[in-house]
């Protein structure tokens, strides 16, 4: 069986709990995905389905893609992904698959992609504290020494630096899973997902549950 399925974040909400407590959710829309492609080990040395996300025109569709999605017999899809599974025997090509899969799961991660900052300097990047602002002080937001002169002459490997900031794909495990709301293909997880609203995630079963 999948343990993981395509989706897109929406945005965030609060709703009460059964105890009163008002509880930050986001909301993920799951599904529904197709299957695109069966991978078996005697085809091609391990077994795994390809899953496809979200119509789009097929105007703007390559014409290999465009094929490759005819094969599978559904409409061109935005984004795809591989699950590993043990069974690909069990799965059909165009096969729907449904937020249906998180029911009666109680906590899932969520694979996702941060959002991206651009070029950011040390203190917003690392968080490093700056220089005086007083006293004829010139070097607020530098980094500061970066290595010693004499030895050993080089810049350490990994050394905190200015640099590009963000728009890394992140996993948060474990969030409670709050509600499943099939006819909208909606999952409601507990507490804040990266990345901005409308991006593509991948929610799967937490290990416990796999």
């Amino acid at each position: 069986m999948a343990t993981m399925l395509l989706g897109k974040k929406i945005g965030m909400t609060s709703l009460y709990d059964e105890k009163g407590v008002l509880v930050p959710l986001t909301v993920i829309q799951v599904g529904p995905c197709y299957v695109t492609q069966i991978k078996t080990e005697e085809t091609d040395g391990y077994n795994a389905i390809q899953i496809g996300f979200e119509d789009k025109k097929e105007k703007r569709t390559t014409k290999p893609l465009k094929g490759h999605f005819e094969k599978a017999g559904v409409k061109p899809k935005r984004a795809l992904h591989e699950v590993r599974v043990p069974n690909p025997q069990d799965y059909e090509l165009g096969q729907e698959l449904t937020v249906q899969l998180f029911e009666g799961v109680k906590r899932a991660d969520v694979i996702c992609r941060s959002k991206g900052k651009g070029f950011a300097g040390v203190m917003k990047r690392h968080g490093f504290a700056g220089g005086r602002d007083s006293h004829g002080f010139e070097w607020h937001r530098h980094p500061g020494s970066i290595g010693a002169s004499a030895y050993p002459s080089r810049v350490f490997k990994g050394t905190r630096m200015a640099g590009h900031m963000g728009d890394k794909r992140r996993t948060v495990r474990n969030l409670k899973v709050f509600k499943v709301i099939p006819d909208k293909n909606v999952i409601l997880v507990r507490g804040s997902v990266p990345g901005a609203r409308n991006g593509y995630v991948v929610v799967r079963r937490a290990k416990d549950e796999r």
